[in-house]
């Protein structure tokens, strides 16, 4: 069934509109509820990167933001308990090079910010304590970089002499010895240099110097800072273990005294803990998590409840609630940079905690009790909440987006029964006030084997049910993502071109069950593409489709199901593979990620080379007709382009099937959603080029392989 489109006004919207994108990210509430502290994003100006600054607005919306800092790289806004200060990190540059972040701070009643940490690897994740006095960080400082940062800056130090022979250059050489020594975006693993927990005496003037000092030590990467309620210990994960990927995820949770003793193991958790939240009694932890028993492809996050007493494992207060908690349906407009990351909020009373969660391609706040794990929902609509925090008098400001609007700040105040939210932030409106952006048409369909699939449809602003027009169908990635009812530039800019965008969530995709995530396991790709050919057919049954120019296109996950599609059918006029994998064997073999569990495959390829074989889009490219784009990042780590792209590029070429590569230099898995601006734009517009040739007819030269002279 399709449900009724909402008309726009103004001009089509362009792919450089994206230039002129605000993104909001890490929303922070002040301790009495009365001002929300967040990060404004936006493009640089040379179109390369981005700037982001620490802005504030009342929680009334009785006034418009403004800025509090100048920075051109400030983010993670941390409120002392009294309010009466801001700490945040401020990356700066030195020599046209990116230096580390530091802390620094800024008293909320107006005045200038100054640094509170100068260390040579920077610090990160501000926690105050209860009192306000100190503040815990993580820094991968060794007392060697102290040392050395001290000399540096000692004054009064003579300078090298001039027959003094040069230092030896640091090696650039990486011996490696870790099966996972590289992560995608970040680079190669620093294990010489683990991240700790450092605590600093909080000064109140740009004139006091406190020194930081480490309060952890040892070879193994600490987070997750949390201040005990007497504000003399500190809470915080760790995994000691050097080899973490020949075991399921765990998490170790330990408490370390500020003065004196070692940290203390309170629990070994059998999960990957995400940020926790202590109660108001400080006798309970709430974290969200996936289970890891049994192994699964798709383990739907929880809601989880530990005793710090030891009185047992933590306890899944979701048990009986079967949508993904503390996660969003995908966009490619959530913020580029500062994004930040949320906790469970414990209420006053500690009797329940409020959290995100995900049904059906919408995401909302809901209030989950203790013990019975009864939800309530706190928020409703055709949305996505991105990010939230609150009081415990029961303020809260959440980050919504939907289908027609970036991200933006609301209240919402629990006591009042019945209170409707009310809008903070308006960053995008002038913006969007001049453009003709549409809702997107809902779908419900069943597929070949009864299941219920959710799709929309994006249509053209000038769309007519008389007319024929082509067709697109987006790919999500993950596998275990979802569309939904989220802003997306990409598929509101294609069909302002004249395409119908189709944009379907087939089985494994998340916020339908822990059932329907799970069900691609060892048969991915597989009936996940039956059920995208379903939704093909169900909007071509509108009669409003010219079946003669329909196109494939998806990222990652979609990327790989792009090339299953076009080796499995030929109905496909045109595909753009992006970020893709050819081989799950190279993959396999070359990703910054293991497969040694068997989550995906039951083996790994030396051992069942039959079901790589079986499963990888490489398999059936002598059946590929369909000409194809492939677009690479080419510091993609997480689908290394050897593994994808360029294998199907090779093959193709050799088969003379209309191919061609976009490469995008220093561009990571992350290109579509914070890679450069400009190469966001290109990549939308080579993506558009492709599907006007092989669709429209446009001419092209661009892509032949001896392009017109000019």
């Amino acid at each position: 069934m399709l449900a009724a489109s909402t008309a726009g006004a103004g001009r089509p919207i362009a792919s450089h509109d994206l230039l002129d994108f605000v993104w909001i990210g890490d929303p922070q509430i002040s301790p009495d509820g009365t001002r929300v502290a967040f990060v404004r994003v936006v493009v640089d100006a040379r179109r390369t990167g981005y700037e982001s600054a620490i802005w504030t607005v009342p929680v009334s919306g009785a006034d418009v933001p403004h800025p509090l800092t100048s920075g051109k790289h400030d983010a993670a806004p941390r409120w002392s308990p009294d309010g009466r200060y801001l700490a945040f990190e401020r990356a700066q540059e030195k020599d046209g090079k990116p230096q580390p972040p530091q802390l620094w701070l800024l008293a909320s009643g107006g005045g200038d910010s100054f640094p509170i940490t100068d260390l040579p690897r920077g610090a990160s994740h501000a926690e105050w304590s209860t009192d306000g006095t100190q503040i815990a960080f993580l820094s991968r400082c060794t007392a060697d970089d102290l040392a050395k940062h001290a000399a540096a800056r000692a004054p009064g130090a003579p300078p090298p002499r001039a027959t003094r022979a040069a230092p030896a250059a640091e090696s650039d050489v990486h011996v490696v010895t870790q099966a996972v020594y590289r992560t995608n975006a970040e680079g190669y693993i620093d294990f010489a240099h683990p991240e700790h927990v450092w605590l600093l005496t909080v000064p109140h003037s740009a004139d006091d110097h406190p020194l930081p000092r480490p309060l952890t030590h040892g070879r193994f990467d600490d987070k997750h800072i949390l201040w005990a309620r007497d504000g003399k210990r500190v809470y915080f994960t760790s995994l000691h273990v050097d080899e973490p990927y020949y075991q399921l995820p765990q998490t170790e949770l330990y408490v370390q005294g500020v003065d004196e003793g070692q940290a203390v193991k309170v629990a070994t958790l059998p999960m990957a803990m995400g940020p926790p939240a202590l109660s108001p009694d400080g006798a309970q932890l709430a974290f969200v998590a996936e289970p890891t028993r049994p192994v699964n492809s798709y383990s739907q996050p929880k809601l989880w409840v530990l005793d710090l007493a030891g009185a047992g494992p933590p306890r899944d207060l979701t048990s009986r609630f079967d949508w993904e908690v503390g996660a969003s349906v995908l966009g490619d407009n959530a913020p580029p940079r500062a994004a930040g990351s949320h906790a469970p909020l414990w209420t006053a009373d500690g009797r329940a905690l409020i959290e995100s969660y995900s049904k059906q391609g919408r995401t909302q706040l809901g209030l989950f009790e203790i013990p019975t794990g009864a939800e309530r929902d706190l928020t409703s609509g055709d949305q996505a909440v991105l990010g939230f925090s609150g009081t415990s008098a029961g303020t809260l400001v959440y980050e919504s987006s939907t289908t027609t609007r970036i991200g933006e700040l609301f209240a919402l105040d629990r006591a009042q029964a019945g209170a409707a939210s009310r809008q903070l932030t308006r960053l995008n409106e002038t913006l969007f006030a001049g453009l003709d952006v549409r809702e997107p048409q809902e779908i419900w369909l069943k597929s070949f084997d009864g299941q219920r699939i959710q799709a929309w449809l994006q249509k053209p602003p000038d769309f007519d049910p008389r007319r024929k027009y082509p067709l697109i169908l987006d790919i999500h990635g993950g596998p275990h993502t979802a569309y939904g009812f989220v802003f997306d530039h990409e598929f509101q800019w294609l069909a302002a071109k004249g395409y119908l965008v189709l944009y379907p969530n087939p089985r494994g995709s998340t916020s339908y069950g822990q059932a329907f995530g799970n069900i691609i396991q060892y048969r991915y790709p597989g009936d996940d593409f039956k059920d995208l050919m379903a939704s093909v057919d169900e909007v071509v049954k509108q009669g409003y489709v010219d079946v003669r120019r329909l196109g494939v296109t998806g990222g990652s996950g979609g990327g790989l199901l792009t090339n299953w599609v076009i080796g499995h059918t030929s109905r496909f006029a045109a595909a753009v593979a992006q970020r893709d994998i050819a081989d799950w064997a190279d993959w396999w073999y070359s990703a910054d990620v293991t497969l040694f569990q068997a989550n995906w495959f039951r083996a790994p390829p030396f051992e069942d080379p039959a079901d790589y074989r079986a499963r990888s889009p490489i398999t059936y490219v002598t059946r590929i007709t369909t000409p194809l784009m492939l677009v690479l990042g080419e510091s993609d780590t997480r689908t290394p382009t050897g593994a994808g792209g360029e294998q199907m590029f090779r093959a193709l070429k050799y088969r003379h099937v209309p191919t061609v590569m976009v490469r995008f230099p220093e561009e990571t898995h992350e290109l579509s959603r914070s890679g450069q601006p400009r190469h966001r734009i290109e990549r939308l517009e080579h993506i558009a080029g492709w599907f006007d040739h092989w669709l429209l007819g446009a001419p092209k030269p661009e892509y032949e392989p001896a392009p017109a002279s000019p």
